[in-house]
């Protein structure tokens, strides 16, 4: 199939169908089976979606199940502390997601009387709720085709539909994203099959092949871990959890770190509503 994106070639109807039927075989054959596939609670499909944005599946699985088990509605986790949220978080990285998650929770227990909305626009005006993921609880929760364009998604359309473009930008990618979550459905691949398949074939791609999310005008290699900012961040939100009223000067030796240093990672963190400063700068987690 020639590039979609050459000037001189239009992309018909004609060659988006082939590429749904193939990449609808491919992912039937390349099914790959989890516990949030197997239900349709958009709560628990919120989760999934919120752990695997920047969180290897294998790691999920487990971190997944146990969260439903702490916090198994939006109510529970909108009534547990901030405290216990951290500690069922820990191990999966990025713990802004976490906050931003119960205060989604919070958001709509107090004024949607604990039920999701069934709109993408409504879904994305939640804390912490992206286009990928708001798309995702759509055609995952409620069946309904929405554009999901994320990692794999980007690597199935650029490796079928863009083979020889480099530097494609996800504005030409999502136009044929949203038109093939039309068309599918018009050919009987209902959402979940449609993007269940995508994902499925775009993890067998990227294992197999060079990845094709690096022909993407977005594409980046995650920063590393050990040294950064991240870590520092990481540390002292640990040690505050650990024991909860330490002062600066106390963290920043446990951690290793200049006091300087540790005072300004701990102000961040109290700004983004992590931890609270008491008295004597005593730091605590977040009632």
């Amino acid at each position: 199939m020639p590039s979609l994106v050459d000037s001189y070639h239009v992309p018909r109807d004609a060659d988006l169908a082939r590429f749904i039927c193939k990449v609808s075989a491919e992912g039937a054959r390349l099914y790959r089976d989890f516990g949030w596939r197997r239900i349709r609670d958009p709560y628990a499909i919120l989760v999934s979606e919120v752990m695997l944005q920047q969180t290897q599946t294998t790691r999920v699985l487990r971190y997944w199940e146990q969260w439903l088990e702490r916090f198994p509605t939006i109510d529970a986790l909108a009534s547990a502390s901030v405290a216990d949220v951290l500690r069922s978080w820990q191990g999966l990285g990025y713990n802004r997601r976490a906050l931003a998650l119960k205060r989604a929770a919070e958001i709509v227990s107090e004024q949607q009387g604990g039920r999701l909305p069934r709109d993408r626009a409504a879904l994305r005006a939640l804390p912490g709720i992206g286009p990928a993921t708001a798309s995702g609880v759509m055609a995952f929760a409620y069946n309904e085709p929405a554009p999901y364009l994320e990692t794999n998604v980007r690597a199935v359309f650029l490796h079928e539909l863009f083979p020889e473009a480099e530097n494609v930008s996800d504005r030409e990618v999502m136009a044929l994203v949203e038109r093939c979550a039309r068309m599918a459905l018009e050919l009987g691949v209902d959402a979940r099959r449609w993007n269940y398949a995508l994902l499925d074939y775009g993890v067998e791609l990227k294992r197999t092949l060079p990845n094709p999310s690096r022909r993407s005008r977005h594409h980046s290699h995650q920063s590393t871990f050990e040294g950064s900012h991240r870590q520092k961040r990481s540390a002292l939100l640990q040690a505050v959890m650990a024991d909860p009223g330490r002062n600066t000067e106390q963290l920043a030796e446990v951690c290793g770190y200049p006091v300087e240093l540790a005072f300004e990672v701990l102000e961040e963190l109290a700004a983004e509503g992590f931890i609270t400063r008491g008295n004597n700068e005593h730091w605590q987690i977040t009632p």
